[in-house]
């Protein structure tokens, strides 16, 4: 498999976002919980870093949880396109496909200079102090996410790259739990030798 090279990354900042309230709000929310998590992100501070008075912010969202929640809706829904770019592509291999995945993500969180996670393992951290709905809404997410990994997989078995009798549905597991890992070792370390040192295993455990 390549090495891990520099992809696509986040989208873009506020400065090309769009100017309805709502959506600056969540773009906003999503820089935020990405870089700090829910707990510590300051509803004040967000809406003073893109100027949105408080009683704007009610008018879209009925108070911080429901903001939270609804910032990560966003956030699955611009992770999922995300990985269908890369696991749904059929001009390549399936395997490459799942390199190309984590080569992209890898190189985002480097344009960051690993100040940002993913969202959804960083709510996963906190889980125990966050409100009850979070629970169900990043196992969903990561439900939705290993489905999709798991579909690559089983192309990976037709193409003969790996054995008929590994368990996708396992491997996807697993394989969501050590990326949450190493995106987490790899802020820590402000480098991507986590990211690649998984990368670089996953793959090769694969193909025993």
């Amino acid at each position: 498999m390549d090495s891990l090279k520099r992809g696509r990354g986040r989208p873009k900042t506020c400065v090309d976002a769009p100017t309805d309230t709502k959506a600056v709000l969540l773009r906003a929310g999503l820089e935020w919980l990405t870089a700090t998590g829910f707990n510590q992100s300051s509803l004040d501070s967000i809406l003073r870093s893109v100027q949105v008075p408080k009683g704007s912010f009610y008018h879209h969202f009925d108070n911080k949880e429901d903001f939270g929640l609804q910032v990560l809706k966003e956030y699955r829904q611009y992770f999922e396109n995300k990985l269908d770019r890369s696991l749904a592509d059929d001009s390549v291999a399936p395997l490459q496909r799942l390199n190309n995945f984590m080569t992209d993500a890898s190189a985002s969180m480097a344009r960051y200079d690993y100040n940002r996670g993913c969202l959804i393992g960083n709510l996963e951290l906190e889980v125990t102090k966050l409100p009850t709905a979070f629970r169900q809404a990043i196992m969903d997410t990561y439900a939705s996410w290993q489905n999709k990994v798991a579909a690559c997989l089983r192309e990976a078995q037709t193409s003969g790259e790996i054995s008929a009798d590994k368990e996708c549905k396992y491997l996807a597991e697993v394989f969501w739990i050590g990326w949450e890992g190493a995106v987490s070792r790899a802020r820590l370390l402000s480098s991507d030798l986590p990211l690649r040192q998984f990368c670089q295993f996953f793959l090769e455990q694969l193909q025993n």
